[in-house]
């Protein structure tokens, strides 16, 4: 038999190329790297907030009313596909785009307060009526401040003289100037925790931030002094350091009474609680807000101390990802952008669920992914789509 020497033939002449082979041997693949944990925990902590929501408020007694439900899930459903959407999008291009979101995040909360264009509820004229749905921009305006820093920031590359630091501070401080002027002191103040922390992580001096904080402290000060705010703002955010006091006007009554039955709500949960689509307080629809602001107040008296500790386990796995992602990304960009989601989600937690419990002041924040409102939950998804695309791409 004939022996064929030198042949230049490769072995992988004959091989199949598949489309999904570089998706099984390309470690860089984005695709590879979903951090699936991620998307369960929040598409599971969305799920547990329709249910919250349609349990208190679907009525007493049959037919039960889904029509707070539907929204929900179609809210849920909508955000499930702008997070995938925008996990599948590079990230590192908004270094690029940046001054346009940011741009279009003033213009649209300089728009709202608008009279004829922006609507006003209780006291606050911060959303855009649109069919079937009330926009909030502040919510995206937080995530635009997010993102502006991040794009400024990263063009310095750590070099923050004076100067740079004050284009920094001038980021985040427009947007935190025009939602005072709604007013909204509970985003302001979630604004501020999330500029501080980007600031540090940026490498800003102590001292510049000891005096920042200072300027904050006598700030909040002034804005509850100076009648910017209405007297139930106010009453309403300075109550939980008057609790054992005896309440003297009618605002100060009113206030107190709502925090008094979100107490009474959660300590009447006890251990396992009442029982789903249960509870004396929140049923009876005595908690005021329990929707929105006050929905921890139906998880603890319904569900009990197991089942809002499982929730608030939920949020931490939630946090951890987000922060797991910030150190694992490529760039500083990427570090502060989930640096930036990650500080706004637990302030939003602890400050939501501390009011609810009188620890903290009422602000009407919104517990992230569980309280009723599209503009928020969007904008978490949003989020949470960012976080998604700075995790796939740390390889690539």
């Amino acid at each position: 038999m004939a022996t064929t020497y030198g042949s230049t033939r490769s072995p992988n002449r004959h091989r199949v190329h598949r489309p999904m082979a570089n998706f099984r041997t390309n470690n860089a693949s984005p695709f590879r790297h979903i951090d699936l944990v991620l998307v369960a925990c929040v598409i599971g902590v969305s799920l547990f907030g329709a249910v919250m929501v349609y349990s208190i408020t679907r009525g007493s007694e049959p037919p039960y009313d889904a029509g707070y439900l539907k929204r929900v899930l179609v809210f849920i459903v909508l955000g499930t596909a702008i997070m995938a959407a925008t996990a599948l999008f590079d990230y590192r291009k908004l270094k690029d785009f940046w001054p346009f979101i940011y741009g279009l995040s003033i213009f649209m909360l300089v728009m709202v307060l608008v009279p004829g264009i922006g609507s006003r509820t209780k006291g606050t004229q911060g959303w855009f009526q649109l069919p079937g749905f009330q926009l909030q921009p502040s919510e995206l305006a937080k995530l635009a401040m997010i993102i502006g820093f991040a794009g400024l920031a990263s063009q310095f590359r750590g070099d923050l003289d004076n100067s740079r630091v004050l284009m920094l501070l001038g980021v985040c401080g427009a947007p935190m100037f025009f939602v005072m002027l709604q007013p909204d002191l509970g985003t302001t103040l979630v604004s501020v925790a999330v500029a501080f922390a980007l600031l540090a992580v940026v490498g800003v001096r102590g001292r510049i931030l000891g005096g920042l904080a200072l300027a904050a402290i006598l700030g909040s000060t002034l804005v509850l002094t100076s009648g910017v705010l209405k007297e139930y703002q106010v009453a309403r955010l300075t109550t939980y350091v008057r609790q054992d006091d005896t309440a003297v006007t009618k605002i100060d009554r009113e206030s107190r009474y709502n925090l008094e039955q979100s107490k009474i709500a959660i300590g009447a949960g006890g251990m396992w609680g009442q029982g789903l689509f249960e509870g004396s307080q929140t049923n009876g629809e005595i908690v005021p807000e329990q929707r929105t602001d006050f929905i921890f107040s139906a998880v603890g008296e319904q569900l009990g101390f197991v089942g809002s500790g499982a929730l608030l386990a939920l949020m931490g796995t939630i946090v951890w990802r987000v922060w797991r992602a910030a150190q694992l990304a490529r760039d500083e960009f990427g570090t502060l952008l989930c640096t930036g989601i990650m500080v706004m989600l637990v302030v939003q937690v602890f400050e939501n669920v501390g009011m609810t419990m009188g620890i903290m002041p009422i602000t009407g924040i919104p517990l992230p992914f569980v309280s009723y409102g599209g503009s928020a939950l969007l904008t978490m998804f949003l989020s949470m789509g960012l976080v998604l695309s700075v995790h796939m791409r740390r390889f690539s």
